[in-house]
């Protein structure tokens, strides 16, 4: 359910999303948003410089061909950012106990930082970078926290990953 909440405020212009009223959504906020889904991106290889997914990668269908989808629209040198809630923190733990009963996660499948991390090599993605933040339960976040390097103590895992440059 991608409705471009994300993308507006990092200038990313256009997305994709299967469902029609996220669609909307993303339209109203100035994303050029088409018909699609990750695992079949409707662009050309090389396309992007850029590709951004945060809390996508815990609905597709196939995560490993989501990310080769991106791989083949990145250009070389180009970045994917995969922002996603990590099911070894608390935050993932207690969603993953209590999805079923959540509408929005009830067909979520969470990945922990070390799975997304063996599905990005897997699909030819190098120089893995992590940052995580969300350090206290969500009923107590008051503020803004700031984001640190690596993962294993936040709920929220941002990872950069590089399609290698062309040899």
């Amino acid at each position: 359910m991608w409705t471009g909440r994300f993308a507006g405020p990092v200038h990313i212009a256009s997305g994709v999303e299967p469902a029609a009223a996220m669609r909307r959504i993303a339209r109203q906020r100035g994303i050029d948003a088409v018909d699609g889904v990750a695992e079949a991106l409707p662009y050309s290889d090389t396309a992007f410089d850029v590709v951004l997914m945060v809390t996508t990668i815990c609905f597709v269908d196939d995560v490993d061909a989501a990310l080769r989808e991106a791989y083949r629209v990145l250009r070389p040198g180009g970045h994917l950012i995969v922002g996603f809630v990590d099911r070894a923190g608390p935050l993932g733990r207690a969603y993953e106990t209590g999805r079923a009963a959540n509408p929005f996660y009830a067909e979520a499948t969470f990945l922990s930082a070390d799975e997304v991390a063996a599905h990005l090599i897997r699909a030819g993605f190098s120089t893995l970078r992590f940052r995580q933040t969300i350090f206290t339960p969500l009923c107590e976040v008051q503020e803004l926290q700031p984001s640190r390097p690596g993962h294993g103590q936040g709920a929220f895992v941002v990872v950069q990953a590089e399609r290698p440059a062309a040899a």
